[in-house]
């Protein structure tokens, strides 16, 4: 057997794997003269020992990154650990994802040799054909013997349809992709910035493929991506719930009667504005969740006008009153310190928990993250002072609050620091909501 040209080394990460099985599913049904192979580093030590042996042998060794942008800083160190490990002239490390897109020469100088922008399925099949070489493949940036930036635009987004959504033939399985882009363009959000602002819906008939396939091999539960679970078959702010039962049902029907599909629930939520008894009884009928997350992100119907969001408070009220009475645990999605925020937005974000929690829901804190690619790149970071961190702790001891909302308040100030070393001018800063300053001392 002759050896690999190309050996692919995926920097395999438990915590994110679906961008890397995605693009493992679009390699699989792939035709290249190349001879490649692909191997999984799951720890930086095994990643180091893979390249070292692969550099040896193979033309060229693309090391494969995906991440989002609170972990940039993190896998920055990481990316040097594994260099000093083991390095070689053949040896180049590919970034993917929402943070190089967004931030792609921030990313090279931290570390990676090549930023991939955009949606990664064409650039990396065009990649492999090209044993490596990121010479005319479009969705990439990178810079040359000059040291001079190449930019080669952003690769052309194709259906959902054309890729397979997981891998067969490496067996690595995730939550299905059944829609791309979001017509929902919230500021804080980096998917429709990403993937467009409109919606691209993977076909039923295409799902129950892949339902099919995962029945086959034993597996029981199906689950989602999607930016906005009732939004599935429409192309409007409208839910097209005959679309939703039409993909229901063929998933319940290809699972079998010992599966399970989950709908509304992590790893996607739920519009307020979308939630209807007609819509609850739809996931109640086929699905086995007793659960949905609901996107509420703040208790300040100003806060929510400024962050483009599309309904109000009423809309998160009134989401939660029919969850509930329809049998749901209703998990709602808050964040603070949105840029803007006064006394009274915090103090309406902490009632409105409150009221939440009174009635049984549970409250699924963040804290603001300035995060790259959107409209508030360039926003403090989320500020959240004593008091407020005070209330917030006591609905979590209660277990009416969960999430990672301290550590994201690491994050924030992070990502706000990159943002300033790395300026857009004349861009985010103009847009952003011009709301009175908080005037709590912190």
């Amino acid at each position: 057997m002759e050896a690999a040209e190309l050996v692919l080394v995926l920097r395999y990460r438990k915590a994110v794997t679906y961008g890397l099985h995605v693009l493992l599913g679009a390699l699989e049904t792939h035709q290249t003269s190349t001879r490649y192979e692909v191997r999984f580093g799951d720890t930086p030590e095994a990643t180091a020992a893979h390249i070292r042996d692969a550099a040896t042998t193979a033309s060229r060794v693309l090391v494969l990154w995906s991440f989002y942008s609170p972990d940039a800083h993190a896998l920055a160190q990481e990316l040097a650990e594994i260099r000093a490990l083991a390095d070689a002239p053949n040896v180049t490390h590919v970034a993917g994802g929402v943070h190089a897109t967004a931030e792609p020469v921030q990313t090279l100088d931290a570390g990676w040799d090549i930023a991939a922008v955009g949606e990664g399925e064409t650039t990396l099949l065009h990649l492999v054909d090209a044993v490596g070489d990121p010479a005319g493949i479009t969705g990439l940036v990178y810079r040359d013997g000059t040291r001079s930036v190449v930019r080669t635009g952003r690769p052309q987004r194709r259906p959902l349809d054309d890729f397979r959504g997981f891998s067969l033939r490496w067996d690595r399985f995730n939550a299905l992709e059944i829609t791309r882009g979001c017509v929902f363009s919230c500021r804080f959000c980096q998917t429709p910035f990403m993937f467009s602002a409109k919606f691209r819906h993977r076909s039923v008939p295409n799902v129950r493929w892949h339902v099919d396939q995962m029945r086959a091999r034993g597996l029981r539960d199906v689950r989602f991506i999607t930016p906005t679970a009732l939004s599935y078959g429409s192309q409007s702010e409208e839910p097209n719930l005959d679309a939703v039962e039409e993909l229901l049902a063929n998933c319940k029907e290809g699972i079998g009667p010992n599966g399970r599909v989950f709908f509304g629930s992590f790893p996607s939520e739920i519009r307020p504005e979308h939630v209807s008894r007609t819509a609850l009884r739809l996931v109640k009928k086929y699905c086995a969740n007793n659960n949905i997350i609901v996107g509420a992100q703040s208790g300040s119907d100003r806060v929510l006008d400024a962050a483009k969001r599309g309904h109000g408070v009423d809309e998160v009220k009134r989401a939660a009153r029919l969850g509930i009475e329809e049998g749901f645990r209703i998990n709602v999605d808050m964040i603070f310190g949105m840029p803007g925020e006064n006394d009274q937005d915090v103090a309406d974000s902490l009632r409105l928990a409150g009221e939440l929690a009174e009635v049984g829901a549970r409250i699924h804190a963040h804290t603001f993250m300035p995060l790259p690619g959107t409209p508030w790149r360039d926003a403090p970071p989320g500020d959240v002072d004593p008091e407020t961190i005070r209330q917030v702790d006591r609905l979590s001891q209660r277990g009416a609050l969960y999430g990672h909302w301290q550590k994201q308040r690491e994050h924030a100030a992070r990502l706000a620091a990159a943002a300033e070393a790395y300026p857009r001018p004349g861009r985010s800063r103009t847009i952003l909501p011009q709301l009175p300053r908080k005037t709590s001392e912190h």
